[in-house]
């Protein structure tokens, strides 16, 4: 018995005693590799003794202040680093506590953006993609979708979704010889119907996360959504709670495509998990906006701007900068995707291998040729991570990217400091836990 209301109230968990670099260990002494950081979140790894300092340390000084009264020094400090990391004229730093909050503040801060900058206005509305996931509160889950929404559609927001970008299964029938980008595209055949002068704000994960596993976008594809929110005066808004702060290679995912959004969404990795903290960094023409107009954004949490939370992701931050984090993210990603595409595609049941840096993504298919999914009735994402766990491999599984109901995938995101020989023993542990469910299918 317990009087934890858990998520799934009728799973048993794994008990975690402690953690250390890309391992976590039970209360029984077994050793599992951390290959989805628990969920893209725990970047640096786990008990990493300069972030356990930076806590310390302060939370020594002071745990806790309202930002209506007080700033701090850490929160200083992290908006000028954060500045001077983000791309273009994003230099402005919102703290919340998560993602959720994050793009849900997002949302509210574009809404009344043009409110500031017109007067009145009629944009309130944002356009997202399917198979997008964008937080689980009422507006982030109104943006998301895949179908962690259903069961709330009565309270959700009339939001638009436009065509996913995802190759592996395009939605225009299209190949990678004859791609017109046409999900880019998608998105001006959506302003027309519903009328850009009701529309705020396009938001998308530039590489696609939890919904999907790990699909990243065609090259122009950024570009061209960056044109046409320019053209029809919406803003354009980076979710990267899951990529963001060197998940995918760069410090910024968006940084690859060339692109300078209006807002980007922060949050897991800014932090690392060693204390909750999301964010939202927007331009400087969105902050002018306000501060010459109103002056107040009005929204916010009890939590934001929590020193204790920003001196942890100060440091976590100086240490991805300091150790070259980013970088060996590029580098050992690009060698473990291969190695994984090229162990793991010969199975029966693995119909894509993909992603960017550390955020990889495997697909499982009943029919390779075809694509077609398991039912979901056959829980295979379940089954295969239950597989792994038994190998000592930690990953994180997804289901319905194929049709809104069926698919299955999982995403292998270790943390950033896993090193060659690590991601050997991962590809070990993942193909022998392979080899085991093919034999348990078969």
């Amino acid at each position: 018995m317990t009087n934890v209301f858990y998520r799934a109230v009728n799973k048993k968990l794994m008990e975690v005693e402690r953690g250390e670099g890309i391992y976590l260990y039970d209360n029984e002494g077994n050793r599992y590799m951390d290959a989805a950081s628990g969920a893209a979140v725990s970047n640096l790894g786990h008990a990493h003794p300069v972030v356990l300092e930076a806590m310390m340390k302060q939370a020594s000084k002071v745990a806790f202040s309202h930002l209506s009264r007080w700033t701090s020094q850490p929160i200083e400090e992290l908006a000028d680093l954060v500045a001077e990391l983000a791309p273009g004229s994003l230099n402005k730093l919102y703290l919340v506590s998560g993602g959720s909050e994050a793009t849900e503040a997002a949302l509210k801060m574009a809404r009344q953006y043009y409110i500031e900058r017109d007067g009145q206005s009629s944009k309130y509305r944002i356009i997202s993609r399917w198979k997008s996931f964008h937080g689980n509160t009422i507006g982030a889950l109104s943006m998301t979708g895949d179908g962690r929404r259903k069961k709330y559609t009565p309270l959700m927001l009339n939001f638009p979704h436009i065509a996913p970008a995802y190759c592996y299964r395009c939605p225009f029938n299209k190949t990678a010889e004859n791609c017109e980008v046409d999900c880019a595209h998608d998105l001006e055949r959506c302003l027309k119907v519903e009328g850009a002068d009701s529309v705020a704000a396009f938001i998308s994960e530039t590489v696609g996360g939890a919904a999907c596993g790990a699909i990243v976008p065609h090259k122009n594809y950024s570009k061209i959504i960056r044109q046409i929110c320019n053209q029809y005066d919406i803003l354009m808004i980076d979710d990267e709670v899951m990529a963001g702060f060197g998940r995918t290679g760069p410090m910024f995912a968006i940084d690859d495509f060339g692109v300078v959004p209006d807002i980007i969404c922060a949050a897991k990795g800014m932090s690392a998990g060693y204390s909750p903290l999301g964010a939202v960094i927007a331009s400087q023409q969105i902050y002018d906006t306000f501060k010459n107009g109103s002056g107040v954004f009005v929204h916010g949490h009890t939590y934001g701007g929590n020193p204790l939370s920003a001196a942890v992701a100060l440091s976590v931050i100086k240490v991805l900068l300091k150790d070259q984090i980013v970088e060996n993210c590029r580098r050992v990603g690009e060698y473990l995707l291969a190695q994984m595409q090229e162990k793991l595609l010969p199975f029966s049941f693995v119909g894509d291998v993909r992603g960017k840096g550390l955020m990889l993504g495997v697909e499982i298919v009943k029919d390779k040729v075809t694509k077609e999914p398991y039912p979901v009735a056959k829980g295979m994402a379940g089954a295969i991570t239950q597989t792994l766990v038994k190998q000592g491999i930690i990953v994180y599984p997804g289901t319905g990217n194929a049709d809104g109901i069926n698919g299955d995938q999982f995403l292998v995101a270790p943390p950033l400091i896993i090193t060659k020989d690590q991601a050997d023993e991962l590809v070990t542990g993942l193909m022998r836990g392979f080899t085991e469910f093919e034999k348990a299918l078969k």
